[in-house]
């Protein structure tokens, strides 16, 4: 028992989350709503805004990456009309359903598009930075790389705010899962993400192989490495 509790957090897992297959428009709707509350609660969205306050913006073009059902592009949105900033902000998505449950409960002045982010050039220019929260652990090492190569070789900001892998992360998740959660979906995946997570030398050795030289990477509560790649 001992080595396999170990052996868990070892390495990071490739095992799929059910959000990575095929799912029901209901069901995914429902995992949307409680990634909003998790988010929320949890301060998923106060490191990403974090990591934007750390940079000069003036009328930026945001692109978040996996935007799902566009609530942290949302809050992004209302920080930056408090801080009396106007910005150009859109999601993209492979998920049709996430797009479309996005673009109707969401307001008008953010967009989401069905795409692959390395496509982005088909539907907007000049991407001053690109977001991904909770995007990087549904990729494998060498997706995360590309990814990294990808912003460095558009002259883009890349922003990545996602989880540590890490026992107390994985055993809370899935405690606060079963007792609140009525989504299968997040109390498979909530904890399963932990698992696929990262610890901060995989990150480092990441930024290395991916030839990254101006980043500064962080760790925030609850549980999260925030890290914002200048080149």
């Amino acid at each position: 028992m001992k080595v396999h509790y170990w052996n868990m957090f070892k390495k990071r897992s490739t095992k799929k989350e059910l959000l990575d297959l095929d799912v029901g428009k209901e069901d995914l709707i429902l995992n949307l709503k409680e990634l909003h509350i998790i988010n929320r609660y949890l301060g998923g969205y106060a490191i990403s805004i974090n990591a934007l306050s750390q940079l000069n913006l003036n009328n930026p073009t945001i692109l978040d990456l996996g935007s799902g059902g566009g609530d942290t592009l949302n809050a992004i949105h209302k920080w930056l009309k408090k801080k009396n900033i106007t910005g150009n902000l859109i999601g993209i998505d492979l998920k049709s359903d996430c797009v479309s449950y996005a673009n109707s409960h969401l307001n008008n002045n953010l967009r989401f598009i069905r795409d692959d982010y390395r496509n982005y050039a088909d539907h907007v220019q000049n991407v001053d930075v690109l977001h991904a929260s909770l995007f990087t652990h549904h990729l494998s090492n060498e997706e995360i790389i590309g990814l990294i190569k990808f912003a460095r070789k558009n002259n883009t900001i890349l922003i990545i705010n996602d989880l540590e892998r890490n026992p107390l992360a994985y055993y809370s998740i899935k405690i606060l899962t079963h007792l609140f959660s009525k989504s299968h979906l997040v109390k498979n995946d909530a904890p399963l993400s932990v698992l696929r997570g990262f610890k901060k030398k995989e990150w480092q050795s990441l930024l290395q192989k991916a030839g990254s030289k101006q980043y500064i990477l962080k760790w925030k509560w609850a549980f999260r490495h925030q890290i914002i790649i200048y080149g």
